[in-house]
């Protein structure tokens, strides 16, 4: 199973021993039962495994061309997870331009725990080998970038890590591993958060790492059944259903969203847009080199960058709805200053250009010329 149509579709997923079901059953139980102590058929309770989310797991990792997979109860969850492998006065460089829950768990949560998280833009590779020491134990990315759609070189990074003999994690929410693999380009890790693009029909929140390596992979799985932060078996299912159409969904999300930008950086209100599609993309050579397509994510900024304007058009859309969150079938329409990113500080916030008059969109799999039109007649309200 080469292609990646296939994958989504069978790996880890095979017919139901007992009725020959196609689909994984949904396993909704507790626990199982033992022919003798510690005698079983390989799942005892189901915080530890449980059979719809091992299939849910086995299946992430073959996507991602991984060796291990593990399913979480969010995106923030995972990362939690991966955070724990750490101790006091390890560091971790980040890229500065991300999502605000991710700036948040690092900022509050783990600095007080001893962690300390270092902040850069990655558009040069020596901006982050220059923050490099001897307690560096992990850099992690985001790209796209959220909400900014920078691009970052994995490749670059993964070689700077690996040089300096530390980790390099991605998270891969906004591509979905029909787009990009990190692993494939050297990273050690690869993080979602599952409710995105990959369950892609907003219905479900949960989170998942893949990785190759043994020694690491058996302290997450620890971590997992230790701390207990999983999904259920409801959710799992829901999730292994929206992945079998995660490559003909990504395909038109990609479509709709190159004709999304392309209206916009045309229009006359728009000020500036952020699509690693477009050729004017500072990074675009670099998404080429790594992506397969450029996902359906966008933000803009309306004509002279006033605030009013930006809310004005996210409550005048009609199809676009306004709310949080991204990568459903749906469009959505956000205000990262308010909503995604409110827990960075304003001054930081715009220091990476997450300015108060941004938008982000979700470009979901309607028609495309309803999504322009929406957008068209909102943008003439300002």
């Amino acid at each position: 199973m080469s292609k990646f149509g296939t994958k989504a579709i069978h790996a880890g997923a095979e017919p139901d021993s007992a009725t020959g079901a196609i689909m994984t059953p949904i396993y909704q139980t507790s626990t199982y039962i033992q022919n003798a102590p510690g005698e079983h058929k390989g799942y005892e309770y189901s915080r530890t495994l449980n059979p719809t989310r091992h299939a849910l797991e086995k299946n992430l990792a073959a996507l991602e061309n991984g060796n291990y997979g593990l399913a979480f109860s969010s995106g923030l969850a995972a990362m939690d997870a991966l955070l724990k492998t750490f101790k006091p006065g390890d560091e971790i460089i980040s890229s500065n331009d991300l999502y605000g829950g991710s700036y948040r768990l690092f900022t509050k949560i783990f600095s007080d725990l001893g962690l300390k998280f270092r902040f850069v833009e990655m558009d040069e590779i020596s901006k982050v080998e220059s923050l490099i020491n001897a307690y560096t134990k992990m850099i992690w990315i985001e790209t796209p970038t959220n909400p900014m759609m920078n691009i970052i070189d994995i490749k670059a990074v993964s070689n700077l890590a690996i040089k300096h003999n530390i980790l390099s994690a991605v998270d891969n929410t906004f591509s979905s591993p029909y787009l990009q693999n990190p692993l494939d380009l050297g990273a050690d890790v690869v993080v979602h958060s599952i409710t995105k693009f990959i369950a892609g029909h907003s219905d479900v929140v949960m989170g998942a790492i893949v990785l190759n390596d043994d020694t690491l992979a058996n302290k997450l799985y620890f971590i997992q059944n230790s701390c207990g932060a999983v999904p259920g078996p409801q959710d799992c299912f829901l999730v292994l259903r929206g992945i079998k159409t995660l490559h003909v969904r990504m395909d038109r999300h990609c479509q709709n969203a190159i004709q999304v930008a392309s209206f916009l950086k045309n229009h006359p209100k728009v000020e500036s847009v952020f699509y690693p599609g477009l050729s004017s993309h500072p990074n675009h050579e670099v998404a080429v080199s790594q992506m397969n397509d450029f996902g359906g994510m966008i933000s803009f900024i309306t004509k002279g960058n006033r605030i009013e304007d930006a809310k004005k058009v996210i409550t005048s859309t009609k199809i676009f709805s306004l709310a949080e969150s991204l990568g459903g079938v749906e469009s959505l329409c956000g205000h990262p200053a308010t909503m995604t990113h409110a827990a960075i500080p304003k001054e930081e916030r715009e220091k990476s250009g997450v300015v108060d008059a941004l938008i982000r969109l979700s470009v979901g799999i309607e028609d495309v010329e309803d999504l322009i039109e929406d957008l068209s007649q909102a943008l003439e309200k300002i």
